[in-house]
């Protein structure tokens, strides 16, 4: 069930509005837990009956072993709990989102001839494989204590983050969960959702979506792009998957309000970084958060050496690209992203006014660190959106081909938007040979727009600033409305996935 669809508003979300709060109202506690655990489960079911099969044993395999942790004795049994615990949730991982893409390649260099399973990828299963596996790591190293069932479930399948994020906690949101206060409604609360919610539908439906329209054309004309048409593709690519991705991240947040609950940030104006390591400070900032906790600091962090922090670095970056997907184009982005980073923390270059541990030999001004951060990060999406290794190398070829085809006025029209309709009839009457040029100029126009939206103040700055006035109401109903009229019944999370 998306997030941006008639089911979702009008049905599903005010039925389980009204039963968790009818159930708190009457301190029924433990069943509008089980009732929002149920709804939540109908909500992942919804887009495959198969998934719930999958999100339900991986449920039942952890919570199996987090109680049979509380007859765990000896560091002994500990240990054997925590390497089972890594090997059931990671194994379950690699069997349907990794086994083809490892087989394929053992076929590949060993001349073997392993048969591909084909395994549909469940959705959302890296977000509650790795939510799940902190809690069993915290777990079997006795820094988790164990919980109900009820409490558990509706940990794991809290709708709003259930498909995409963000990584949430235990230490986060089962203490919520128990807090009797929360169960009230809260009329601010509640106000605030609705504005989050809004926003983010308006990010994902109205910029996201109709970015994705000349974006995916133009990726499925790789051999053919020039320079210009590539530049403007990538540009919007880069667009897209911040509006997606934070549109995501903004309803989810105000759905989690308008149940009194609190989720955490995930994006924080990662365009507005100067630096690859700053971006990464503001990107996906729950993913960074599990690799640092999960990951960076078991490896040593950076308590041996400059070698060895180097090491634990890219060992985050290439994890994280492999997260992504299983796909080398991911492992390339990933690779790109941690090299990156690792040229930040040499402190060879500094950026003017940053806060760093280490003092730069040479610093450039704020602007410059913004356009070579924005610039890399660009590039790094040729290998994070393309199908293979081969169509995004063709894209860098594309660019320093410096040629001029007019390809860009195809990718252009492509942009046949029903906000469009009325002044392409007036073109198409007037001066039918402006039509061409009229796409672009939509098209450059919405690249402008989104520019501009994103030097702007965040979701997190506009509800927590901005008073509910007449005129703010008034402007989020604009956008609610707009946005609902305009659901598309193929649209989906770029998330989704992963």
């Amino acid at each position: 069930m998306l997030f941006n669809s008639y089911i979702f508003i009008f049905l599903f979300l005010p039925l389980t509005l009204l039963g968790w709060y009818i159930l708190n109202y009457f301190k029924k506690y433990e069943a509008a837990k089980l009732f929002l655990a149920g709804m939540s489960l109908w909500f992942y079911g919804y887009f495959n009956s198969y998934y719930l099969l999958i999100i339900v044993v991986s449920i039942l395999g952890n919570y199996l072993l987090s109680y049979l942790m509380k007859f765990s004795r000896t560091v002994l049994t500990s240990r054997i709990g925590l390497i089972t615990g890594i090997l059931f949730n990671l194994g379950f991982l690699f069997y349907f989102k990794y086994y083809d893409f490892f087989f394929e390649n053992i076929n590949l260099v060993f001349h073997t001839n392993f048969n591909l399973k084909y395994i549909l990828l469940p959705l959302g299963i890296s977000f509650f494989t790795f939510q799940q596996l902190s809690f069993i790591i915290d777990r079997c190293t006795g820094k988790a204590e164990h919980y109900s069932f009820i409490n558990y479930l509706t940990f794991v399948t809290f709708f709003p983050q259930l498909i995409a994020g963000p990584i949430v906690l235990y230490t986060e949101m089962m203490p919520q969960f128990e807090d009797v206060t929360k169960k009230r409604f809260n009329a601010d609360s509640f106000a605030k959702g609705i504005v989050f919610f809004t926003i983010g539908l308006g990010k994902k439906v109205l910029l996201a979506d109709t970015l994705a329209i000349p974006v995916n054309y133009g990726f499925e004309q790789t051999q053919f792009l020039d320079t210009p048409a590539t530049l403007l593709v990538i540009l919007a690519y880069t667009f897209e998957i911040y509006f997606d991705f934070s549109g995501y991240s903004d309803m989810a947040i105000g759905l989690g309000k308008m149940f009194n609950i609190e989720l955490p940030v995930n994006f924080n104006s990662p365009y507005k970084a100067c630096s690859v390591k700053e971006l990464w400070q503001r990107w996906h900032m729950t993913l960074s958060r599990f690799f640092i906790q999960y990951v960076y600091i078991p490896l040593g962090g950076s308590r041996k050496g400059k070698l060895r922090t180097i090491f634990n670095t890219f060992m985050v970056f290439f994890l994280s690209g492999l997260w992504h997907g299983a796909n080398w184009t991911y492992v390339a982005w990933g690779t790109m992203q941690g090299l990156l980073v690792i040229w930040d923390n040499l402190g060879i270059v500094g950026v003017e006014g940053s806060n760093e541990k280490v003092p730069a030999k040479f610093h450039i001004p704020k602007w410059m660190g913004w356009i070579f951060t924005f610039t890399f990060f660009n590039l790094s999406l040729f290998f994070f959106r393309s199908d293979n290794m081969a169509n995004a190398f063709q894209m860098f070829k594309n660019i320093f081909a410096f040629k001029n085809t007019g390809y860009l006025y195809k990718v252009a029209a492509k942009m046949d938007i029903p906000e469009f309709y009325l002044i392409k009839q007036v073109i198409n009457l007037t001066m039918p040979d402006m039509l061409t040029f009229a796409y672009l100029a939509v098209f450059i126009l919405l690249l402008v727009i989104s520019g501009f939206i994103l030097t702007r103040k965040n979701t997190m700055q506009i509800v927590y600033e901005q008073p509910l006035n007449r005129g703010f109401c008034l402007w989020i109903t604009v956008i609610f409305v707009w946005s609902v009229i305009s659901f598309s019944q193929v649209s989906t999370f770029i998330y989704f996935n992963f």
